[in-house]
């Protein structure tokens, strides 16, 4: 399989405004709704363009990758982890038995955050910092999707402490750990503290959580996963 390579290496920029909560069509926030639904969209500013995130039910479209990693991932045996920015094709959260796909997503005409097309890929947003640079690398995925689970289904029970590891297309495995994890209600989502500068890189993972809003077709929270980037290995 080829790996695709996409987009610039993604910068790191200065939250500019957290804007109003509109209602969103189908997609996610940076948080992100189930099931072919849609939720608030969240306003972001990261770098020059920042997204106005929709929160929506994650999906995803499968995107061959290589594997390498660093065991006891699911992968097996791969390169051991290195602290440099990578631009990711994979995503591996052993605690949930997540092994994904990783592809790019950038903006919709209406400033709104693209979401992926199926329910087994993650995301990774473009216009924010890559995983391993400093800053927040932000990675999304659906809860479910048009009645199939979704590769975050399970992403509220990972705990403080858990690995991260997300490989680039250039075979560099970029490990993180987890800090916490936190729900918050889509209309006060957490802008700053997701998409604001950071000492050093990390990482969030974003999914829809809560109750699902039959009036609106989406969720009524967002569950998000910080991390920070794992100590080199000695």
């Amino acid at each position: 399989m080829t790996t695709q390579r996409w987009g610039p290496r993604a910068r790191l920029g200065i939250l500019a405004a957290v804007l109003a909560v509109a209602s969103g069509a189908v997609g996610m926030t940076i948080g992100l709704a189930v099931a072919g639904d849609e939720a608030p969209r969240q306003p972001v500013a990261a770098g020059p363009s920042a997204p106005t995130v929709v929160a929506g039910s994650g999906g995803e479209a499968p995107a061959p990758v290589p594997s390498s990693t660093t065991s006891p991932s699911p992968l097996g045996d791969r390169p051991t982890a290195v602290a440099v920015a990578t631009e990711p094709v994979r995503l591996v959260v052993p605690a949930i038995e997540v092994d994904a796909p990783v592809i790019p997503l950038g903006l919709n005409p209406d400033q709104t955050l693209e979401v992926p097309t199926t329910a087994s890929d993650t995301g990774w947003w473009t216009g924010g910092s890559a995983p391993g640079a400093g800053g927040p690398a932000v990675i999304a995925g659906h809860v479910n999707l048009r009645s199939q689970p979704g590769v975050f289904a399970d992403l509220d029970q990972v705990r403080a402490g858990d690995e991260i590891e997300v490989i680039g297309d250039d075979l560099v495995v970029v490990r993180f750990v987890v800090d916490r994890i936190e729900r918050h209600p889509k209309d006060s989502f957490p802008t700053d503290r997701v998409y604001g500068p950071t000492e050093g890189p990390e990482l969030r993972l974003i999914t829809c959580g809560g109750a699902f809003d039959e009036g609106t077709g989406s969720y009524t929270d967002n569950v998000i996963v910080f991390a920070r980037r794992a100590p080199a290995p000695a």
